[in-house]
C-alpha cells in the first residue's frame, strides 16, 4: 500500500484517450502533434508518438531539453521566445544535437533575436511559425499581420513553416464552439497573409482539447456539437491538445469528457470527518494546494472533482488540507477511507509531483517520471 496522496494514472484510460484522438485527427486529415507540458512525461509522449503523432508540442527550452535528452528529436515550441543570454546558446545547442525545432514568434523583435541567436547553427532543422491571436488576447497578434512577420523572417535567412494560435478562450461554460469558429477564422485570415506576402504556409496548427471535442461531434454532456466541417472548410493541418491525455475537473465541468475517460487522479486518505447540523457531513483529505494546485476558474463547483462521489464538493484548499461537503452522511466516506481526486487544472497539478503511479489492467504498477517537471526556463 501506497502512502497518500500520490498521483495515479489509469493505463487503460490513457490509452484509449490517446487512440480516441489520433482517431479524431485521422478522420479530420491532419496530423496530431500534442502539447507535452499536461504531463510532461517521457513515457506518454513515447505513447502519444505510437498512435501517430508526428511530433510533440514544448512550451519551454527547458522542456525541449528534457524531451531531446530522452530522443524526441521533432518539438514545436509553441511559445514567442525572448533569445537572449543563456536561453539563446540552449536553443542553438539543441540545433546542434540535431533536434528538429519549429518555434512560434509574433514581432520583429522576438524573430531578429532568433536569427541573432542561430546565425552560427545549422538551420537546416529549423522553422518558425508566426502565432496569431484567435480571441484569447494572450500572446500572438492580429492575424492579418502575420504575412509581414513571415515576410522579416524569410529575410532574415529563417524558413517559416506557418501559422499557429491558442483559442484559450475556449476554457469558458458555453465557450467551446464560438472558440473554436474564431480559431477557424482567425486561422484562415493569418494563412491567407502569409499566402499573400508571396510565401508558403504548409502548417496551420490549432486545436485545444475543448475546440478539438466541439469539431469531433462527440463532446461529453450533451452540450450541442459544432457542425461537422468539410475537408475543403477546415483550415488546420495540425493539432496541439494536451489535456485530452489525461483529463481534469475543468474538462469535465466544461462537458468536453465524461469521468470514465479521467485518467488521473490524486489518492487521498479521509482523515477527518465531521457531522453537520443538517445531515451533511464535512471531511478533510490529506490532498491539499500542493498536490492540486490552487486553480479555481470563476465558474468552477470547487477545487475539483471525486471521481467517486461526484455530488460532493471540495470547498476549501489549504497546504495539505482539501475540505469536501457531503450533503448526505449516508454517502459520506469513512475515516480512512481512500478517495480519488481530480484537480481542476492537470496541467499545474502534474508539475508538483516527481513521479506517476501508472495502473495497468491487471494491476500491476509502474512508475514514471516526471522529468520535465519546473522546466520553466
Amino acid at each position: 500500500m501506497r502512502d497518500t496522496p500520490y498521483t495515479r494514472v489509469d493505463v487503460a484510460v490513457l490509452e484509449q484517450n490517446l487512440a480516441a484522438m489520433a482517431d479524431r485527427a485521422r478522420a479530420r486529415g491532419v496530423a496530431l502533434r500534442p502539447h507535452v507540458k499536461t504531463h510532461k512525461s517521457p513515457d506518454i509522449a513515447a505513447r502519444q508518438l505510437a498512435h501517430g503523432a508526428v511530433g510533440l508540442t514544448v512550451a519551454t527550452v527547458a522542456e525541449a531539453e528534457v524531451f531531446a535528452a530522452h530522443g524526441f528529436d521533432d518539438l514545436f515550441i509553441a511559445y514567442p521566445l525572448w533569445l537572449e543570454g543563456p536561453r539563446a546558446a540552449r536553443l542553438a545547442a539543441l540545433l546542434a544535437r540535431g533536434v528538429r525545432l519549429r518555434v512560434g514568434v509574433d514581432s520583429v523583435e522576438g524573430i531578429g533575436m532568433l536569427a541573432a541567436a542561430t546565425e552560427d547553427s545549422d538551420r537546416s532543422g529549423l522553422t518558425v511559425a508566426v502565432e496569431v491571436d484567435s480571441g484569447h488576447q494572450r500572446s500572438g497578434v492580429d492575424p492579418g499581420r502575420a504575412g509581414a512577420l513571415a515576410r522579416v523572417a524569410t529575410e532574415l535567412g529563417l524558413e517559416v513553416a506557418g501559422v499557429f494560435t491558442f483559442p484559450g478562450h475556449s476554457y469558458a461554460p458555453d465557450g467551446m464552439n464560438a472558440a473554436a469558429r474564431d480559431e477557424q477564422q482567425a486561422l484562415r485570415a493569418a494563412r491567407d497573409a502569409v499566402l499573400r506576402a508571396g510565401l508558403p504556409c504548409p502548417v496551420v496548427s490549432g486545436g485545444s482539447t475543448p475546440t478539438t471535442s466541439a469539431f469531433s461531434g462527440d463532446p461529453a454532456g450533451g452540450r450541442e456539437p459544432l457542425h461537422a466541417l468539410a475537408s475543403d472548410d477546415d483550415v488546420l493541418t495540425e493539432l496541439r491538445p494536451g489535456v485530452y491525455a489525461l483529463g481534469d475537473a475543468q474538462q469535465w465541468e466544461l462537458g468536453v469528457v465524461d469521468p470514465a475517460s479521467i485518467a488521473l487522479s490524486f489518492v487521498a486518505t479521509v482523515v477527518s470527518r465531521r457531522e453537520g447540523n443538517h445531515g451533511g457531513v464535512r471531511l478533510i483529505v490529506d490532498a491539499g494546494s500542493k498536490a492540486l494546485a490552487s486553480d479555481r476558474p470563476a465558474w468552477a463547483s470547487g477545487f475539483g472533482r471525486c471521481i467517486e462521489h461526484p455530488d460532493a464538493h471540495i470547498v476549501a484548499l489549504s497546504e495539505h488540507h482539501a475540505t469536501l461537503l457531503f450533503p448526505a452522511a449516508e454517502d459520506a466516506p469513512a475515516l480512512g477511507e481512500r478517495l480519488r481526486i481530480v484537480p481542476n487544472h492537470v496541467c499545474t497539478a502534474v508539475n508538483l509531483v516527481d513521479d506517476l503511479v501508472a495502473v495497468h489492467p491487471d494491476g500491476s504498477e509502474e512508475v514514471w517520471p516526471v522529468a520535465a517537471r519546473g522546466a520553466n526556463t
